[in-house]
């Protein structure tokens, strides 16, 4: 079936209110490296030379990017990026350039672990190149604070990331993985994070409490599709209530709500009751009517389409169960193909859309901690496409 096309509008994602810029009254000791000795450019310089060349950029920290539009200012969730503008008050994000924070530097310069160097200027050496789809500066060669050139401090220098690695989990959990692809990426992952804590379908309530909190409101839950705050409590079977959405349906192979596909939290959801019976068993893919109680959201007879927000995260959901439940454990053979058509075959479609919507989409903060949380308190497993978006390419090109 060709894809369904759609002329709607997309909104814009809502961009994190800026406070300002904080003066430290202590000088933080941090870690530097040596960066190239040209002269350095301005953030705005940077943005406006998005071809690839390496570069050295001084700005001044506004906060951690979690979106293309999107900066954090406060509640960091990781040490993977920051935001630098030519003034510390900035409060455009298409004034920022989204710096890339690899693991060499994150003990240094990311700001879960150092929330106070908002507002300090950085120079960072590296290769000027979209991060987020926004003006970025990816695989960083040097770092320090201030202005100019970086002084080399010997005793304090970075230890390098593992090479081809560029996460916290890289020399550990991805051990494996990491350097390969195609089928033989695809096979580690699996063999990674098939090993897992199994859930029951109770347990699963509590879990969605905890993994979908409300950032700014620790009593409710963040509804997928509605994305709407709503109170924990509320959860049940009423038309009001919140219910556990099975992003990949669980009639696609029919594995129920057994312990195992059916439990498992890195693609169960809170949705609103009604949205999630609008949802029902459809494949994912473009167009169709708006779906009442979920804005942004559309649907047709056999396909159903997220808001923007939740695009990405919803094709991740998805290739997370493709690379996890290959058959070889007593549950279906998940795989992602091109219909949406699909039945009770244990297939969810459509690949080229998911695709689409996973590059569009990049992880925020709220999936990153979702992740991090499944791992630390419920499953002890993660999503690899979270943590390495690029192996969704590698994998499926």
């Amino acid at each position: 079936m060709d894809m369904k096309s759609s002329t709607r509008p997309r909104p814009g994602r809502m961009i994190a209110a800026l406070a300002a810029a904080v003066t430290l009254a202590v000088p933080v000791v941090v870690a530097t490296t040596s960066a190239s000795a040209a002269a350095t450019s301005t953030v705005a310089q940077a943005l406006a030379a998005q071809d690839g060349r390496v570069a050295t950029v001084t700005g001044y920290v506004i906060g951690q990017p979690t979106a293309a539009s999107t900066v954090l200012t406060a509640g960091f969730t990781a040490d993977t990026a920051i935001a630098l503008a030519d003034t510390a008050t900035e409060t455009g994000t298409s004034r920022m350039l989204y710096v890339q924070i690899t693991a060499g530097y994150r003990s240094a310069f990311g700001l879960l672990t150092n929330p106070s160097l908002r507002g300090r200027q950085v120079t960072a050496t590296g290769t000027l190149t979209a991060y987020f789809s926004h003006g970025g500066l990816k695989s960083p060669t040097g770092m320090s604070l201030g202005g100019g050139t970086p002084t080399p401090t010997a005793t304090a220098s970075p230890t390098p990331a593992p090479t081809g690695s560029t996460g916290p989990y890289d020399s550990t959990y991805y051990a494996n993985a990491v350097g390969k692809s195609g089928s033989a990426l695809r096979a580690s992952l699996h063999t990674i994070i098939r090993t897992q804590t199994k859930l029951s379908y109770d347990q699963a309530w509590e879990a969605l409490k905890d993994t979908d909190q409300d950032p700014a409101n620790a009593n409710n839950v963040i509804l997928l599709y509605s994305g709407r705050s709503q109170s924990k409590s509320s959860n049940g079977g009423g038309a009001n209530d919140w219910n556990r959405e099975h992003v990949w349906a669980k009639s696609h192979g029919d594995f129920g709500t057994s312990t195992g596909p059916g439990t498992d939290v890195h693609h169960l959801r809170p949705e609103d009751v009604t949205v999630n019976s609008a949802r029902g068993n459809k494949d994912f893919d473009t167009g169709g009517s708006a779906v009442a109680e979920a804005a942004g959201s559309y649907t047709d007879a056999d396909s159903f389409e997220p808001r923007n927000a939740v695009k990405g995260d919803v094709a991740r959901m998805i290739m997370y169960m493709a690379i996890r439940y290959e058959g070889d454990d007593g549950w279906p053979n998940l795989e992602i193909n091109n219909s949406v058509t699909n039945g009770s075959a244990p297939y969810l479609g459509r690949l080229p859309v998911l695709l689409q919507w996973h590059r569009q989409d990049p992880p925020d903060g709220f999936e990153q901690r979702r992740n991090q949380r499944i791992y630390e308190r419920w499953q002890g497993n993660r999503n690899p496409f979270v943590d390495h978006p690029e192996w969704a390419t590698a994998i499926w090109g």
